[in-house]
């Protein structure tokens, strides 16, 4: 009896225990292959390559018609401001996070919420434009992302607790981070933000189940970098192209964060701007802002870097994750359509510039790119002039720039589809008054030494009155295929899927899909406020969704200028939306 006993109770543990099964963990393959795999998203981006492409075909052209909401969750009223996230899903949940450092888990399927995670934020952190936050990773059993007070959390993925906290820079001296971090070979990559406060840049690599740290490569030339708590070599040579002190502060953070390819074994990341914006206190190229750098993820050094804008005097951040794709010929290159208004496409493996064009209609800082290094042809007349030779010392003399600092394109995420071939890039055509001014360091406060207004450009100079446009671009030949234009700045990203479909959101909240072909608009939404974050794509029990968050925030309302004017009346919020096909359309 006592044998029988013990058997049924351990049979009723047994299933017990099976009504709460193990959460499936997320592998190194998992994440190499988030690109191919339909029924979860595990990276921002759609895959470490950041292609923003999905294989599902079962919402196309025909049936985009009959997408209804499937459901909606609200990430709270009292915390709106701008939602950036791109959710990420897997095992049948989303994990999104929204303003002031928060994270949610959600059922994947209803919407419900399943654990809310609050980061304690400190007083004095320093967000440049707005408390927004891209998103996370999901790797074993964990759900990580980055916060305003530069610390990457890792949570568990059941029930939102924390299993490890880690410091990546201070926020006292202006580091934070708004990027979603990227997972390689079982390490955690990450940039930072904080250019605008004369921090250094750097890109760290933490292991992902512990947030040890690994290695530390500074993105501005003479610092020093670290592998396993021992010095790595500095980056570039000290003062090469920094003469003076102010590479000591010198910007350039990777603050949008990094792709990677597991075949080259390289990171991508893109850097930002020089500090301080005024250009004539750091005479030389000022390496590695406004640069692509690709590091080995082993070592941590960098293996090749192109530079986008040198001297850089416009804010023209090369922020942009760089995009990695295979050609006709098969050959592995990166795409990139930059703040300076200029499309650049690399070689993978080496960094050579292959071509580039301009993909914005008014470019006035340069007359176009050197064929054979991709360097751009100054105008020298249109660099902000030098406070110092002003007539009183205190302003230089103003200049009309476009695009503007907040580029031709920007945080956004483009979109790449192997079936078209083409870049979808959502597109903002506006230019800025700029002018330079006295400026010295201090720890913690804004190192611009510019002022600026933002400024609406003229119709006859852009072919019609808009502000943004997504636009299909052909990166083998430059030419642009078709544009869908917009009243306001396009500040949200782009999905293409292999149903023919591109996705989008625009300022005055709607989400739209049009033929990735053509550009016809087929099907659009109304979701309450603005889209300033990717939509992304899943395939669960059968049926294909698509996600996006909405709510209105982000830099363009804060740095807007007359642009803002456009859209001062869009109401902020906080939702993440996702839709199926309605039964009829099935």
């Amino acid at each position: 009896m006592k044998r029988i006993l013990t058997e049924l109770l351990l049979a009723g543990l047994l299933a017990g225990l099976a009504a709460f099964p193990v959460a499936a963990r997320v592998t190194d393959k998992d994440v190499e292959n988030d690109a191919k795999t339909p029924g979860d998203v595990v990276s921002w981006g759609l895959g470490t390559k950041l292609e923003r492409y999905s294989p599902s075909t079962k919402i196309d052209t025909k049936n985009v018609k009959d997408l209804v909401p499937a459901w909606s969750f609200s990430f709270g009223a009292e915390k709106q401001r701008g939602q950036q996230s791109q959710p990420v899903v897997h095992n049948g949940k989303m994990f999104v996070t929204g303003s002031y450092s928060r994270a949610f888990a959600l059922d994947s399927k209803t919407g419900k919420k399943l654990w809310e995670y609050n980061h304690r934020l400190p007083e004095g952190i320093l967000p440049c434009c707005d408390v927004i936050n891209r998103g996370g990773a999901l790797y074993e059993n964990l759900f990580i992302f980055g916060t305003l007070d530069s610390r990457l959390v890792a949570l568990d993925q059941d029930t939102g607790k924390v299993v490890w906290n880690e410091k990546v820079g201070d926020y006292a001296d202006g580091y934070s981070i708004t990027n979603a971090p990227m997972i390689a070979k079982g390490m955690v990559i990450t940039g930072m933000a904080g250019g605008e406060f004369g921090v250094v840049g750097r890109v760290q690599a933490h292991d992902a189940k512990t947030g040890k740290l690994i290695w530390i490569r500074p993105t501005v030339e003479g610092h020093m970098g670290y592998k396993d708590g021992k010095e790595n070599g500095i980056s570039g040579t000290t003062n090469a192209t920094w003469p003076g002190e102010l590479w000591k502060s010198g910007g350039s953070t990777p603050w949008m964060g990094c792709s990677y390819d597991p075949e080259t074994n390289l990171a991508y990341c893109g850097t930002g701007n020089p500090g301080p914006w005024n250009s004539y206190m750091r005479p030389g190229d000022n390496l590695f802002s406004c640069s692509t750098v690709a590091i080995d993820v082993d070592t941590g050094k960098i293996v090749w870097y192109f530079q986008l804008t040198p001297n850089d005097g416009w804010d023209f951040d090369a922020m942009t994750v760089p995009i990695l794709y295979t050609d006709k010929d098969g050959r592995k290159l990166v795409g990139k359509p930059d703040k300076n208004g200029y499309f650049y496409v690399l070689d993978a493996k080496t960094g050579k510039f292959v071509r580039g064009f301009p993909f914005v209609k008014k470019i006035t800082w340069a007359s176009g790119l050197d064929k054979d290094t991709g360097r751009p042809n100054f105008i020298p007349e249109n660099r902000p002039g030098d406070p110092t030779k002003s007539t009183d010392g205190k302003k230089g003399t103003s200049v009309f720039t476009a695009p503007s600092f907040l580029g031709g394109t920007n945080q956004q995420g483009s979109a790449y589809s192997p079936d078209t071939g083409l870049f979808y890039v959502p597109t903002t055509e506006w230019g800025m008054e700029i002018w330079n001014e006295p400026i010295a360091y201090k720890k913690g406060a804004a190192f611009l030494g510019a002022g600026f207004t933002i400024t609406k450009l003229d119709a006859k100079d852009i072919g019609g009155d808009y502000i943004g446009a997504l636009r299909a671009i052909d990166p083998a030949t430059g030419k642009m295929v078709w544009q869908v234009t917009d009243p306001a700045p396009l500040w949200g990203g782009a999905l293409v899927t292999k149903g023919g479909l591109v996705f989008w959101g625009t300022p005055d909240g709607q989400l739209k899909a049009a033929d990735a072909k053509t550009g016809k608009v087929l099907w659009s939404y109304q979701t309450g406020s603005g889209i300033i974050a990717p939509p992304i794509s899943w395939e669960q029990d059968g049926e294909q969704y698509i996600a996006v968050v909405s709510g209105w925030g982000g830099a363009v309302p804060l740095w807007g200028g007359d642009v803002a004017k456009a859209t001062a009346g869009i109401t902020q919020g906080g939702m993440t939306w996702a839709f199926k096909l309605h039964k009829s359309g099935k």
